[in-house]
């Protein structure tokens, strides 16, 4: 099914659904959302969760309440308390309800995908104000937000065109809303001349980006790659479904050096027949056929995925199909989650396997998993590559970035956005450790 197709069915919801998208719609107009406003020069605290896209969003608050005159602290000397909520899975969402009690006695705010959908969990902890996503939205003056290091995140686009049936998440952020362009151009030029080095492209589908706008994202990359300066663009988290109808002009866009050899493509499992249940909108061989046709021009390509272990009515044969599946793809980093129910969304109604069986499908695909970080990291054992440093992790050590997205470890003191050379040395499965070849 191409991109187009995902569109259409995007706009069709359960009962279940449309009940939850009703309780986010009365939430953004309940009496009691308080503006932004009303904690002009206060102190505040502000505790964060979930993606990318969601960090952001705390940050574009952070300056929005700076620019009121607010001091952000510690919570011991806050005088107001805001929780940037996940409920992504079921452990996140005990989470978040455990933070909001802990917090209950203060003058507490909630924002993110949370109040969204589940108001009344909230509600059974804390009766706090609520700052919904969109406020944060229409207050901020960019697109853009300066994270850790020289590392910048651009919000290009909330929302996404799918319709998976396990999915809180499009339930609270709704149906795909992309940046104008120009706006996503100038928050990258902004975070360029910051000194920013690494900018990272998030959103809910990275790859639908401009299919609300008659534009599309190899359009948006290559615009960017034509901005001057030094940096090199890590493009978020992307739909396979959404890939596909893109997938020629996005592999061409990947030769500039401006962008990063990453791809992150979540396939969720390799059985034809839970992916069909779980309604993501194309096969697994699709996906080979994505990784395939980008390793064959980019063989050093780091490729990156998401799995959830069983799924309702995953049969061993199935759990069977997606360890071949991953062993065949090999992606270089794997997200594993074990699959848990979510209020408002079809899956939902569907029996769970038993907990000992998902765990332990679990520990199967991260088992396959390491094995493969291993075998790409001994790839690169002994080789040079060029590195830019990016964050810092640790006293007199360094993390840097190669042209395709390996985390360089090197034991120096290096400046962000100094760049050299260096031989990888040690592979420490989640990253390697490179001697550096060039003084600074």
């Amino acid at each position: 099914m191409c991109s187009k197709e995902i569109g259409r069915a995007g706009a069709e919801y359960s009962p279940a659904e449309r009940e939850s998208i009703q309780g986010r719609e009365a939430a953004e107009r309940e009496s009691f959302t308080i503006a932004i406003d009303d904690l002009r020069e206060r102190k505040v605290y502000i505790e964060s969760y979930g993606c990318t896209y969601n960090h952001a969003d705390a940050r574009r608050l952070a300056a929005i309440l700076e620019g009121l005159g607010c001091t952000l602290t510690g919570p011991d000397e806050a005088d107001a308390v805001i929780v940037n909520t996940c409920t992504v899975i079921e452990a996140t969402e005990r989470k978040m309800l455990r933070r909001l009690a802990l917090f209950a006695g203060s003058d507490l705010y909630v924002t993110g995908c949370m109040p969204l959908v589940q108001m009344e969990a909230i509600r059974s902890v804390c009766t706090p104000h609520v700052i919904l996503p969109a406020e944060i939205q229409e207050r901020a003056g960019s697109v853009g937000s300066r994270g850790t290091g020289a590392i910048g995140v651009v919000q290009v686009a909330g929302g996404c065109v799918g319709r998976c049936s396990y999915c809180i998440t499009r339930l609270a952020r709704g149906r795909l809303v992309s940046a104008l362009s120009e706006d996503i151009l100038d928050a990258v030029r902004h975070l360029v001349a910051s000194g920013v080095y690494e900018i990272q492209l998030t959103g809910q589908d990275v790859a639908a980006w401009g299919l609300d706008r008659g534009e599309s994202l190899p359009e948006l990359l290559s615009a960017i790659t034509d901005i001057p300066g030094r940096f090199a663009v890590r493009p978020g988290m992307m739909h396979p479904a959404s890939v596909l109808g893109i997938l020629k002009p996005l592999i061409d866009v990947y030769a500039s050096n401006k962008i990063f050899g990453f791809l992150h493509i979540p396939v969720q499992s390799g059985s034809d027949a839970v992916l069909e249940r779980m309604q993501r909108g194309y096969r697994a061989a699709d996906v080979i056929g994505i990784v395939d046709a980008f390793r064959e021009r980019y063989p050093d390509m780091m490729i990156s995925s998401d799995f959830i272990a069983g799924f309702p009515g995953e049969t061993d044969e199935d759990f069977s199909q997606t360890l071949a599946f991953l062993r065949r793809a090999a992606f270089v980093k794997v997200n594993v989650t074990r699959y848990s129910r979510r209020p408002g969304t079809p899956a939902a109604a569907l029996k769970d396997l038993p907990e000992r069986i998902r765990k332990d499908r679990s520990r199967a695909l991260l088992a396959e998993a390491n094995r493969i970080y291993d075998s790409y990291n001994e790839r690169w054992m002994g080789r040079e590559t060029s590195i830019v440093a990016t964050e810092k992790n640790a006293p007199e050590t360094t993390v840097c970035r190669n042209p395709c997205y390996l985390n360089v470890v090197v034991r120096e003191d290096l400046p962000f956005g100094f760049s050299g050379r260096a031989v990888i040395t040690e592979n420490r499965r989640h990253y390697v450790v490179g001697e550096l070849l060039q003084d600074i």
